[in-house]
C-alpha cells in the first residue's frame, strides 16, 4: 500500500478533526455547523465526503491545477521582453501603463512587478534600500566642526517659532555654539560666528549642509567669484568650509537637533522662557549642563582651534556683505532696489566704468570703498516693499511672511497700473467722426443747410 503526502491548509485540518469527531459520534452535525461556521446542509455534504473517500476529500479539488486566470507563458514573455528592449528603467506602474498604450497588452501593475521583479529587472523597495556605513569620528577638538540651523517651535505656543544654529564638534559631538536666531541667513551665520571664534579661536573646517549660505547653487555662473558672503569671510580667516552630500553624512549635528528639540523645549517650558533674548542667555548654562551627559573625549587631546590674531576693526569688514558695483556716468549705481549717488569730489571723477567695494553691515550702516577710502553717498529710495513674486528660500520663508504683514499693517500698497501702457490715457466715451478741421466743418455744415431749408 503507497503511502504519500497531502498538502493541505490549517482551515482543512480542522474541518477534518470536527468531522472526525462527528463521525465518532462525539459531536452533532449542528454543533458542526457552528464551530465551522458553515450551515448544516454543507456539513452534511462534507460527512458524506468524508466517509466515502477520507480525510483526502476535504482537499480543495482545485489544488495543485493551473488557474483559471492565468496568462499565457507567451505573453508575459513579450512582455518581459518589451519591458527589456524599450522599458528598462521604468517603475512597474508606468511601464504597465505604457504597455497598454502603445501595445494593447492590458497588465496589471502587481503583475508586471513580479514578472519584472523574477527577470531582475526591477528590485523591490527592501532591495533598494541604501546602506550608509558609519563614518569615524575626527581625532582631535577644533578639526571639523559641524553646522546646521533647526527651524522649530522651540517656545511651542509661548512664542513665535525661529532657527537655533547648532555648532557641535565632529570628534567629541561637544555643543560648541547655540543661537537662536530668526531664519537661517548670513547675517545670523556671521552673528554666531563671532560668537564662536571669541570663545575657542579658528577651527580648521566647518561642515554644513547645501544651503544657499554655504555653497553658490550655480556653479557655472558668470557673475560672482564662486563663493558666497560666507565662504568669504572663512577664506579671510583661512577656515575651510566643506558641504555634506546628504543628511546622514553630517548625522552628528542632525541627531544633536533630533535630543535638542526634545530636551531644549521641555527646558525652556520648565524656565518660562517664551523669546529669542531671554532664550539666548539661558544656552550657555544649558549647553554646559549637556555636553557634561554627552560629550565624549576626544582620541587625540591636541586643540587644533587657532588663535584669531585679528584686530576688532578688520574682523567687523569680514563679517558684513560685501560686493562691488560699477559706478556709472552720472557717479551712480544701484543696490538692493535703491539708487546710491555718489557724492561729487576729487576721487569720483575719474570713478565712472571702474568698480567701487560697497559693505552693508549686520547693524544696518552702509558704506562705499574705492581702494580703502569711504566715498560719501546719497540714496534715491525707490519701492522697499517686498517685491511682487519674489524667489524666496523655504528656511526664509517664515522671516519673510513676518517682514510682509508688518508692511501691510503699516500702510496700503501703491495702485498699479495693469498691462504694458505707456501712457496715462484716460478714454472719455467720445468718438471722433471725422477730420476736425474747417474745412470738414464747412462741408458738414453746408449738408446740413439744404436739408433743414427743405424741412422749412
Amino acid at each position: 500500500m503507497a503511502v504519500g503526502l497531502i498538502i493541505m491548509s490549517e482551515r482543512e485540518l480542522n474541518r477534518i478533526e470536527v468531522l472526525s469527531q462527528v463521525t465518532q459520534g462525539r459531536m452533532t452535525a449542528v454543533t458542526a455547523a457552528n464551530v465551522l461556521g458553515l450551515s448544516r446542509r454543507q456539513v452534511h455534504r462534507l460527512l458524506k465526503a468524508f466517509q466515502a473517500d477520507g480525510p483526502a476529500a476535504i482537499r480543495h479539488k482545485a489544488r495543485g491545477r493551473r488557474s483559471n486566470n492565468r496568462i499565457d507563458p507567451a505573453v508575459r514573455a513579450f512582455a518581459v521582453t518589451l519591458v527589456r528592449e524599450s522599458y528598462i528603467d521604468f517603475g512597474p506602474t508606468f511601464a504597465a501603463e505604457k504597455l497598454a498604450e502603445d501595445h494593447g497588452l492590458k497588465v496589471s501593475r502587481e503583475t508586471l512587478r513580479k514578472w519584472m521583479q523574477d527577470a531582475g529587472i526591477w528590485l523591490s523597495r527592501k532591495q533598494r534600500r541604501r546602506f550608509h556605513q558609519p563614518r569615524l569620528r575626527r581625532e582631535c577638538l577644533g578639526e571639523l566642526i559641524q553646522i546646521d540651523g533647526s527651524d522649530h517651535r522651540w517656545f511651542e505656543d509661548r512664542g513665535p517659532a525661529c532657527t537655533l544654529l547648532v555648532f557641535i564638534d565632529d570628534a567629541t559631538s561637544t555643543l560648541m555654539q547655540l543661537r537662536f536666531v530668526t531664519s537661517e541667513s548670513t547675517f545670523s551665520y556671521f552673528e554666531a560666528l563671532d560668537l564662536y571664534l571669541a570663545a575657542h579661536g579658528r577651527p580648521v573646517a566647518f561642515y554644513s549642509d547645501k544651503h544657499t549660505v554655504f555653497r553658490v547653487a550655480n556653479q557655472s555662473a558668470k557673475s560672482g567669484h564662486g563663493m558666497t558672503q560666507f565662504g568669504r569671510a572663512l577664506f579671510a580667516l583661512n577656515i575651510e568650509i566643506l558641504c555634506a552630500n546628504s543628511s546622514q553624512a553630517k548625522g552628528r549635528v542632525e541627531r544633536a537637533n533630533r535630543t535638542l528639540q526634545d530636551r531644549l523645549v521641555k527646558e525652556l517650558r520648565l524656565a518660562c522662557i517664551s523669546d529669542m533674548e531671554t532664550a539666548n542667555a539661558f544656552l550657555p548654562d544649558f549647553t554646559e549642563r549637556f555636553n557634561v551627559k554627552f560629550a565624549k573625549a576626544p582620541r587625540r587631546a591636541d586643540n587644533l582651534h587657532r588663535p584669531m590674531n585679528l584686530e576688532p576693526d578688520r574682523l567687523r569688514d569680514v563679517f558684513c556683505f560685501r560686493d562691488e558695483r560699477v559706478v556709472g556716468p552720472q557717479l551712480a549705481f544701484s543696490y538692493e532696489r535703491q539708487r546710491i549717488i555718489l557724492a561729487e569730489n576729487e576721487i569720483t571723477r575719474g570713478l565712472p566704468g571702474k568698480y567701487v567695494d560697497t559693505y552693508a553691515f549686520p547693524d544696518g550702516q552702509f558704506e562705499v570703498r574705492w581702494k580703502g577710502v569711504s566715498i560719501p553717498y546719497s540714496v534715491f529710495d525707490k519701492d522697499q516693499r517686498v517685491t511682487h513674486a519674489a524667489i524666496t528660500e523655504n528656511k526664509h520663508l517664515s522671516a519673510v511672511l513676518e517682514h510682509i504683514k508688518a508692511e501691510q499693517d503699516l500702510a496700503a500698497p501703491k495702485k498699479r497700473r495693469a498691462g504694458k501702457q505707456a501712457t496715462r490715457y484716460q478714454p472719455t466715451g467720445k468718438r471722433n467722426d471725422g477730420w476736425n478741421s474747417k474745412l470738414a466743418r464747412r462741408a458738414k455744415e453746408k449738408a446740413e443747410t439744404p436739408s433743414s431749408l427743405a424741412a422749412e
